[in-house]
């Protein structure tokens, strides 16, 4: 089983560097060639070799996923590391269907892009195999998670495509509207923060940082009295707001800065609820230096220096693969996330909706797709308009995996263990 075990982890290592190289290729397809007359035929041959190595990175991440559920027991679903890759398998299935209708190499420059910053940001969390809790123990883990993560892919290559279409579209001309060029690059801002907090993780990780901080936690029992009782947690990055009521450790300090610089407010419960705070500030931190390091280089907002890498493509061909996309996701996830979920959720707790934070972002999330493919068929509502929905819908299926697993407590907060 251990054997297994590190073949699983060297295969999900080379499907990450083999994802890399692709993007390389798929940018080089796009970019590497200035004639017209030879264009066509320099991104016929370069996106069909990036097309290659995609597939083996894919066969790669099957191989991951495969030997880990013999060596763990159990699909690999049941925690953010797994869900995380295996949302990262299913988003290069699903570029690889949309590739394979539209022969189009320019997808591959964002979708493949997408694919290894999920598989590094899934990094960021433990990567041990785990027991599944009884909870999930479950055939309908398979089914209403693998669904889940199937419409989350296609969702996530009509963001693409979306995200796209925004791109090329959008008119950069100084006496242009600002309003769409600040929401567009507040998009990328948002992208970036996530690459930059994957950065930020690993550096610490490699150097071994970790800190320990002790909470005094009061509970009240049957009787009413009010027992105390010591509660660690540990922080893997600089503790820039430590747990409530938490005694003071040793900490070096950050630049010159004593560590921490506050408490978690007293509204925020759970003794690893500072530490997620602290993860969301540090998201944020490095995801901002890192997005100001990227302008100061390309002098430039980072959507207006990708736009002239989609001048040859026809937005209402971006709109189209958008649209598709979506249309496949949404029968997926209806399933998958609610019909399927609320099954479930029967057989565990005996319920089929309780109003839990997870859940009601999925319906949200429903509804917005629901209000999108709607509008989509209604007269007018195509081009730039559709791609702003598509791009919301994204936003808000981001927030549901990573925002409510980690941030807000739920039936689900086992997901972000």
């Amino acid at each position: 089983m251990k054997l297994l075990l590190e073949i699983s982890q060297d295969a999900y290592l080379i499907a990450f560097f083999l994802f890399c190289i692709a993007f390389i290729m798929f940018v080089f397809a796009m970019a590497g060639h200035k004639k017209k007359a030879n264009r066509v035929v320099h991104e016929r041959r370069w996106g069909i070799i990036a097309f290659v190595i995609t597939l083996i990175g894919l066969a790669a991440q099957i191989v991951y996923f495969i030997t880990r559920w013999i060596g763990g027991g159990h699909i690999p679903v049941s925690n953010m590391y797994e869900f995380m890759s295996f949302l990262s398998m299913m988003i290069i299935g699903a570029f690889i269907v949309m590739y394979l209708i539209y022969r189009s190499p320019v997808l591959g420059v964002f979708a493949v892009p997408l694919a290894f910053i999920i598989m590094a940001y899934a990094s960021v969390f433990p990567s041990e195999v785990q027991p599944l809790i009884p909870q999930l123990d479950s055939v309908w883990l398979k089914i209403h998670v693998t669904m889940v993560a199937l419409g989350y892919a296609f969702f996530g290559i009509g963001f693409i495509a979306g995200l796209m279409h925004l791109i090329r579209c959008v008119n950069w001309a100084p006496d242009a509207p600002r309003k769409p060029q600040v929401w567009l690059e507040m998009i990328m801002v948002l992208i970036v923060v996530i690459i930059g907090f994957t950065a930020v993780v690993f550096s610490y990780r490699g150097a071994g940082y970790e800190v320990t901080i002790h909470q005094r936690v009061e509970e009240v029992d049957k009787q009413g009295q009010i027992n105390s009782k010591i509660e660690s947690t540990v922080y893997t990055m600089p503790p820039l707001i430590a747990p409530l009521n938490s005694e003071p450790a040793d900490i070096n300090p950050l630049l010159g800065i004593q560590l921490p610089l506050m408490e978690a407010p007293d509204w925020m419960k759970g003794v690893q609820a500072a530490r997620k705070l602290n993860t969301t500030v540090w998201s944020i931190i490095g995801g901002l230096l890192l997005y100001g390091l990227i302008r100061l280089l390309i002098r430039k907002p980072i959507a207006e220096r990708i736009q002239p890498l989609l001048r040859g493509m026809d937005p209402d061909d971006l709109d189209e693969i958008s649209y598709r996309s979506n249309a496949i996701g949404f029968p997926i996830f209806t399933l998958g996330g609610l019909v399927f979920a609320m099954i479930w959720a029967q057989i565990a707790w005996s319920r089929f909706w309780a109003w839990d934070p997870k859940e009601v972002w999925a319906l949200i999330t429903w509804l917005c797709y629901s209000a999108y493919l709607h509008l989509r068929l209604s007269r007018g509502f195509q081009g730039t308009r559709s791609s702003w929905l598509s791009v919301i819908g994204f936003i808000i299926v981001m927030f549901t995996l990573l925002g409510v697993n980690l941030i807000i407590s739920g039936l689900h907060s086992y997901a972000g263990v």
